[in-house]
């Protein structure tokens, strides 16, 4: 039997995140946001370029033969970092998926090694052990580091004790297993709608480091969580008074600059396992 394509499929992941329109502080066909340096077409790019890392993220999962672990994980990372140049040189130095490629290498990885016909549970186990003490290695040392080389994440893990996207992942996406991925099963209507009303739940459900970085503060993020709260209140994508009080979070994300980076990765993920699992296309 022919194997899933999962390089294909996080590819599409990619492109179909994109696709998604309205959002908050985030690119789509409609709208830069508040990025004046990116567009729909750079994603594109992007996303494309990426084919050859996801493939060897996939051949390196099937053909892992000892128990999954970290050294799975380091198996992937020279890949994640020469994917991360890639990127780079197809969008003109523009970040557009450094996150996805750090989860959803991962992902395709994780699912690779465990098979096409493994649960979406099992797949979360093999994600949890193969990166066992991720946090706790790559924040080590950061009190040693010359403060003007921390990254974004790095800095919110020592202001606020907060472990992004590392802590996210070491749990086995628990936002994606216990919150989005759930309510994908479930969500009516157009993909555009079931994805939007996805990717808002996610970041109702979550501490988006990319937002507190916009916002310069964690103090966003209750203000944030009432916006999207009342989204859901008012019928979300289903109605109009729930389509109106998008539009005005998303003018709101605009004028301030805000944007929810994270919680965009985090329905990258989303989309990946819905396609494993045959929700979408």
């Amino acid at each position: 039997m022919a194997h899933l394509n999962l390089a294909q499929m996080a590819v599409q992941s990619l492109l179909a995140e994109v696709s998604v329109t309205p959002k908050p502080g985030l690119v789509d066909p409609v709208s830069q946001g508040p990025h004046p340096d990116m567009d729909v077409f750079t994603f594109i790019n992007s996303a494309t370029s990426l084919v050859p890392y996801f493939e060897t993220c996939e051949t390196i999962g099937r053909n892992y033969k000892e128990a999954a672990s970290p050294k799975l994980f380091a198996a992937i990372r020279p890949a994640g970092i020469q994917a991360e140049q890639t990127m780079f040189a197809a969008t003109n130095g523009v970040n557009t998926h450094k996150g996805a490629i750090f989860a959803l290498g991962i992902l395709v990885t994780a699912s690779a090694y465990a098979g096409d016909e493994a649960q979406t549970s099992e797949v979360i186990r093999v994600v949890q052990a193969m990166l066992t003490g991720l946090v706790a290695h790559d924040f080590a040392h950061l009190n040693e580091k010359d403060p003007a080389r921390l990254t974004a994440g790095e800095r919110q893990y020592l202001k606020y004790g907060k472990t992004g996207s590392r802590g996210e992942a070491e749990a086995g996406f628990p936002v994606v297993s216990t919150v989005s991925l759930p309510y994908l099963r479930q969500a009516q209507g157009t993909t555009n709608a079931c994805l939007l009303d996805t990717l808002m739940m996610i970041a109702l459900n979550s501490e988006d480091s990319n937002l507190i970085k916009r916002a310069g503060t964690a103090a966003i993020l209750p203000w944030a969580h009432q916006q999207f709260q009342e989204y859901f209140n008012l019928g979300a994508s289903q109605t109009t008074e729930g389509r109106h009080k998008m539009q005005q979070i998303c003018q709101t994300f605009d004028q301030k600059k805000l944007s929810l980076g994270g919680s965009a990765d985090l329905l990258i993920i989303t989309i990946f396992l819905g396609k494993r699992e045959g929700l979408l296309d």
